[in-house]
């Protein structure tokens, strides 16, 4: 492979930042730093991990009902491909993430989820941005809490 130009090196740097930017949002549930990881008009799929799937608002809405119960999520990504064309990337990220919501005697019900995020970017004048993010879900580690719903 030639060497990478400036450019592509600043890109790469930007779109890790912005994918390191989603996991820290979720994980903090702070939905303003959320919305600048997605394009308003996103479509975000996330029913192979048990989600829903629609326009990011939908999605949004929905995010903060089905994490609520949690008080400790961890998304750890790594290993992500990605290629780029002018102002638009591909990217497909490995995720490993645990969860843990509170039991009746205070300990946590622990449960790991391994997946895939399949995202399609889109260069905007406030940096990269998901404009279409599919999650793949490889397997699930230990299973839901007894007493939770997920939030449709």
């Amino acid at each position: 492979m030639p060497p990478m130009t400036l450019q592509q090196i600043s890109d790469r740097i930007e779109i890790n930042d912005l994918l390191i930017r989603y996991t820290t949002a979720i994980d903090e549930k702070d939905w303003n730093k959320l919305d600048t990881c997605f394009l308003p008009d996103a479509k975000v799929d996330y029913t192979t991990s048990g989600g829903i799937k629609g326009d990011y608002p939908k999605v949004r809405a929905w995010l903060a009902k089905a994490l609520a119960p949690f008080t400790m999520t961890q998304h750890l990504i790594s290993n992500t491909t990605v290629s780029i064309d002018g102002d638009r990337a591909t990217t497909r990220t490995y995720v490993y993430n645990p969860m843990g919501m509170p039991k009746p005697d205070g300990s946590l019900h622990i449960f790991t989820v391994g997946a895939y995020y399949n995202d399609e970017l889109v260069r905007t004048k406030d940096g990269w941005r998901i404009a279409n993010r599919f999650e793949e879900q490889a397997f699930m580690e230990g299973t839901l809490p007894t007493n939770f719903e997920i939030a449709k």
